[in-house]
């Protein structure tokens, strides 16, 4: 009896091989990273704060690339992406920025509170120019009491 105790006492004292993964560690990590980008991801968008108008309207297909955004903020100042630029200058510098020309798509954000008229200055002044891939941007989260 006092050989059988001696050999499992032995037995007790190694300890077996795990062979299963600790995954705590890159949980902790997914976890830290999805806080981060939940965090961040509203802050990418580009572009200047505008109240845009509300509206019942079809979403555009994803584009492959961001593309170019004119904005026309509550005051009438005109932005190119964030930069200030005047009325008269605003198609000298989308050529200087397009290296597509006269197909690249251009986003024309018109705040909703800015007069209707500055927003078609704009709009004219880039048909004028040769641009005709202009999308007017709305808030799609809109309801209007139409279909959807």
């Amino acid at each position: 009896m006092a050989g059988s105790i001696g050999q499992n006492a032995g037995a007790r004292g190694r300890r077996a091989m795990n062979a299963e993964i600790n995954v705590t560690p890159l949980v902790d990590v997914m976890l830290v990273l999805l806080i981060v980008f939940m965090i961040t991801a509203p802050l990418l968008t580009t572009g200047v704060d505008v109240s845009l108008p509300k509206t019942v309207a079809q979403k555009l297909p994803p584009a492959t690339e961001l593309p170019l955004s004119v904005s026309v903020d509550s005051d009438g100042q005109i932005y190119i992406q964030d930069s200030v630029a005047e009325l008269d200058e605003l198609t000298s510098k989308l050529y200087a920025i397009t290296e597509a020309g006269y197909e690249e798509r251009i986003f024309l954000r018109g705040d909703a509170d800015v007069d209707y008229g500055r927003v078609m200055q704009v709009l004219s002044k880039l048909q004028v120019a040769g641009f005709r891939n202009v999308s007017l941007v709305t808030d799609p989260k809109a309801n209007l009491g139409g279909n959807q």
